[in-house]
């Protein structure tokens, strides 16, 4: 089905966890220690999905390098799953953090910075209004908070192996047509039946069907799929979601969290989406969490219907969004800093011509080789699979994986100096990269490649 002879991965893959180990010694010992204070041995379990016996710990991270305890020195191109997207230990936003800490991070006031990166929101991404979170997961939250607000509406539509973070109404799948919990996720959860329904990304008569009883308050999409493997989005499919959305009176939310890498404007700006609302998080503030959402005038007016502009008065107004920390001066002032000198027509063209190169590379090697793969690219942001077209569907995305072949494949890149990004086989090219990078990823790729058994 892959073109490899999985029976015989395991040995190679036992052969490159004895590297890994015996070149990580000081790693074992801080997860040892870790294990005693940590309900999983890391402060996020995630931080054990990496190729590995146990987790890799880092010393310092500067640009495109990080470095780890053993001394091990890597080319990042996982760039903490798009959180580090433009880089490591930037010096603008480094000035600009430790010059706000010095006078003051967080007042629970805005500041000058607030007023500038509002105004830089609207003219990037065309959105009037805006509101700040810690997390693209709690923007995505409020979101659909508003969304139900708006409409009187309870469900949520989302995209079968969809990525929104922790937003409850998202952890769902599809087994044999149904729509069940996800993976781990506990069925009492959430009453699913009543907050969500679940279709396939691309599908415009599933939509369509899920539309019509007019009780959907919102969509909640990604512009491509893009943690499942890449999924792009067919011609006409975003002009169908947005025509079938406004007819059903139902709101469109479009998440650009990961998207972001298509350019200045994300994927929203470049292929000209109309949402009602959009999310942004991860990336814009140089690792320091934030997110922002934005609406329409139509949305705002909506809203203002209902919960009042002036949020005075005798009572506490925090209609149940909030966050002491959302939009403190320090992360507005690395979030100015990263709008302003890194989030650059001139960074975008350097990171795209290099994804470029790398998705090239790859393509070249797939295609040597006669391997039923594909690699897809979104701007800087590139990732191969296990089949030989892109899929339409999350569900297709789904079957094109396999554990055991992307484990060997991180676990070399590992031990070779490269880091991908843990979940999928995905590469995200950062400012600070340089061709030679790229030419070092595309050629471990293709010695990785050459060393798996065919079928």
């Amino acid at each position: 089905m892959y073109g490899v002879d999985l029976d015989k991965i395991e040995p190679l893959k036992e052969q490159e966890l004895e590297r890994f180990a015996s070149e990580r010694p000081k790693s074992k010992k801080l997860y040892q220690r870790a294990l005693q204070s940590y309900l999983y041995g890391t402060p996020l379990h995630w931080m054990q999905q990496w190729p590995g016996s146990y987790p890799m710990y880092v010393d310092t991270a500067q640009g495109a390098r990080l470095t780890d305890v053993d001394g091990n020195t890597y080319v990042d191109f996982a760039l903490g799953d798009t959180g580090a997207m433009f880089g490591h230990a930037n010096e603008a936003v480094v000035k600009a953090i430790c010059d706000r800490m010095r006078i003051g991070s967080t007042m629970m006031l805005p500041t000058e910075d607030s007023i500038w990166v509002g105004e830089e929101l609207q003219r990037r991404f065309g959105l009037p209004y805006w509101q700040m979170a810690t997390s693209a997961t709690d923007a995505n939250r409020f979101c659909l908070r508003l969304a139900r607000m708006i409409t009187g509406r309870d469900k949520v539509l989302v995209y079968n192996w969809n990525y929104h973070g922790s937003v409850d109404e998202s952890q769902v799948m599809l087994e044999a047509g149904t729509m069940v919990p996800r993976h781990g996720v506990a069925p009492n959860a959430m009453d699913f039946s009543r907050t969500t329904r679940l279709i396939e990304f691309n599908d415009v008569e599933a939509l369509e069907r899920a539309l019509e009883p007019g009780d959907i308050a919102c969509v909640l999409a990604e512009p491509e799929m893009t943690n499942i493997g890449m999924v792009p989005a067919e011609p006409g499919y975003h002009d169908k979601l947005r025509e079938l959305t406004s007819k059903h009176g139902t709101v469109l939310i479009i998440d650009e969290t990961h998207t972001i890498s298509t350019g200045p404007g994300g994927y929203t700006r470049a292929h000209n989406l109309d949402p009602d609302m959009f999310v942004l998080g991860k990336s814009i503030a140089g690792g320091i969490p934030c997110a922002v959402y934005g609406v329409t005038e139509a949305i705002a007016e909506r809203i203002w219907s209902i919960l009042s502009r002036d949020t005075t008065g005798e009572e506490i107004n925090h209609f149940g969004f909030g966050g002491t920390l959302v939009g403190n001066a320090a992360t507005l002032a690395a979030m100015r800093a990263t709008f302003s000198e890194i989030m650059t027509e001139e960074n975008y063209a350097h990171i795209i011509r290099l994804a470029t190169r790398l998705e090239e590379g790859v393509d070249e090697t797939i295609r040597e080789h006669g391997l039923p793969w594909h690699v897809t690219r979104v701007g800087a942001r590139a990732e191969y699979l296990f089949r030989a077209l892109p899929p339409r569907t999350g569900g297709e995305a789904e079957t094109a994986r396999n554990f055991q072949l992307e484990s060997y494949m991180h676990l070399y890149f590992l031990n070779r100096g490269i880091l991908l990004t843990p979940f999928h086989n995905m590469a995200l090219i950062c400012p600070a990269v340089v061709d030679a990078d790229i030419d070092l990823h595309n050629d471990i790729f293709a010695h990785c490649v050459e060393s798996l058994p065919r079928e």
